[in-house]
């Protein structure tokens, strides 16, 4: 492809960045058995390794009481004690040692609590089973580690618990040699998983299996999971991409959008998303799960009057999880288009920066300070979950960088809904109630969510470094929040953006500044 065009209105550049294909299985009722199979085992070797990482942190947490106990300072004995945690190599190594064989013991170990020699069956899965799960737990152990010593951005990880089958997902990821690929498109509708097989495909996977013979993408792993009814394979890969350098000429005449997100309507737009059509800057709310909601709540109450562990409980249980997967899917796809377009229609894609987990907390209180109304907050959290603005933004920062164009943020607490977009005066007496905009001062009479998008076009900033820092010197959380708030109000309110959290103020309007930025964050503390 030529480096320059005129159509596109730049230049093109070539990265390498990994891609995941995702394709729906279509397996028969022996390969359906053996993915739950290896489903299985990679919970098992999860909860293998962390019993290992738990018993050397239990031991350590003895050893530390019992110098305590005897008069030695905390911080002294904790100095003192050093019980290593195991590995993934040493788990490995240490499994690899005492597990038995069902081939030549004929079967299964007797003990008290399980098999002497675990996982005699461990010839009927693909060894990267194991190794995948000693990783994420590794992985899990490290991230409740660093949250602990505040070194991890993003909200607090805790300790990490054991896999439970009617509670964990079921999930494994294979891994192969790419020089010897086992993992691959025998044709555009079988995949190709060691030691289980060719499986059919429900899509095709012309589009990578065209990327592989140019020569283009290199399958890296595969990670099959189970939603609701399906099997799907979520194929990794190292693609070489051909991305633009600039906008094309179609998007610099767009120029910036600003999108409002929201439940009434799903976003709002500073202008609209097809220019022969002027209503398109409204994007309605499909409302996936309440119009799902009389199905939903009909198999749920027929699953709650089941016994436990029978077969109809089983069939109603399955019934359930496969209707909200068709909702996940549903709404899946409705992102994914409105982000698409938005993404390669505009120069710049203006977003707020939404504290998705702080709107959505519950009003429940505590028993000295119960809640009120939480019944009603409790009906606009699934209302804002259903809209999903976390996903949208997140499927925005990834496409703006495929299509040439640009993700901007406006700050978190700038009032968008209550300024002008016209003059720039404020109303602080607005409320949620308040579904118009009206300008007192140059006489603008607006809806409101189109009056915030086009503040957001407006003040939006474009981002050329991630929010947050690398390393330990960083200073906000991944939601650019506080670890610790410095003052009660942000202990009170945390980062959630919320435009209406007091009572109307007495004050008049008037112009003003956006609002400050919040605290910085303090060090975390080592407990």
């Amino acid at each position: 492809m030529d480096n320059q065009t005129d159509v596109r209105g730049g230049g093109f550049v070539e990265q390498e960045v990994l891609r995941a294909f995702k394709f729906a299985l279509d397996p028969t009722p022996a390969q359906a058995a053996a993915l739950a199979r290896h489903a299985g085992a990679a919970r098992w070797a999860f909860n293998y390794a962390l019993g290992v990482k738990v018993a050397a942190h239990q031991q350590w947490r003895a050893e530390v009481d019992g110098l305590v106990a005897q008069g030695v300072e905390e911080a002294e004995a904790r100095r003192r004690v050093k019980v290593p945690v195991p590995s993934k190599p040493q788990i490995q190594k240490r499994l690899n040692e005492v597990k038995g064989d069902s081939r030549a013991d004929g079967r299964l170990p007797e003990g008290t609590f399980g098999p002497e020699r675990p996982c005699p069956w461990w010839h009927e899965v693909n060894t990267h089973t194991f190794q995948s799960a000693f990783i994420d737990a590794d992985r899990a152990w490290k991230n409740w580690l660093d949250s602990l010593r505040g070194v991890r951005a993003g909200r607090k990880v805790g300790y990490p618990r054991f896999k439970k089958k009617s509670r964990s997902r079921d999930s494994f990821r294979l891994h192969h040699d790419v020089k010897r690929p086992s993992i691959r498109l025998a044709t555009y509708r079988r995949l190709r998983l060691p030691t289980i097989g060719e499986v059919r495909l429900h899509d095709s996977g012309k589009r990578l299996g065209r990327l592989v013979d140019r020569g283009l993408a290199v399958v890296q792993s595969v990670t099959v999971s189970r939603a609701g009814h399906r099997w799907y394979a979520s194929v990794l890969c190292k693609i070489t991409m051909t991305v633009p350098e600039q906008p094309s000429r179609r998007q610099l005449e767009r120029g910036t959008v600003g999108v409002d997100l929201g439940v009434k309507t799903l976003a709002a737009l500073s202008q609209p998303l097809n220019p022969n059509d002027p209503g398109s800057v409204l994007i309605a709310n499909p409302r996936h799960l309440a119009r799902a909601q009389q199905r939903l709540t009909k198999a749920q109450r027929a699953l709650s009057r089941t016994e436990k562990g029978s077969r109809r409980r089983d069939r109603a249980r399955r019934k359930v999880a496969r209707l909200h997967h068709e909702v996940a899917v549903r709404r899946e796809s409705v992102l994914h288009a409105v982000t698409k377009r938005l993404a390669t229609g505009f120069a710049v894609v203006a977003v707020e920066d939404l504290h998705v987990a702080g709107m959505t907390a519950s009003a429940r209180g505590t028993v000295e300070a119960p809640g009120r109304q939480v019944r009603q907050k409790a009906s606009l959290n699934r209302a804002v979950l259903d809209a999903a603005p976390g996903e949208f933004r997140r499927q925005l920062t990834y496409k703006t960088s495929w299509y040439g164009s640009k993700l901007a943020v406006c700050d978190r607490w700038f009032p968008s809904s209550k300024t002008c977009s016209a003059c720039g005066w404020q109303n602080p007496r607005l409320t949620l109630a308040d579904r118009t905009f009206t300008c007192p001062d140059c006489g603008l009479t607006i809806d409101r969510d189109l009056n915030a998008a086009r503040n957001i076009a407006r003040h939006a900033v474009v981002a050329d470094a991630p929010p947050v820092a690398p390393g330990k010197g960083e200073t906000q959380n991944a939601r650019r929040a506080p670890v610790r708030p410095d003052d009660r109000k942000a202990a009170r309110h945390g980062a959630t953006k919320r435009e209406d959290a007091r009572p109307p103020s007495q004050v008049s309007p008037q112009r003003s500044n956006p609002l400050a930025s919040p605290p910085t964050q303090t060090q975390a503390t080592l407990f």
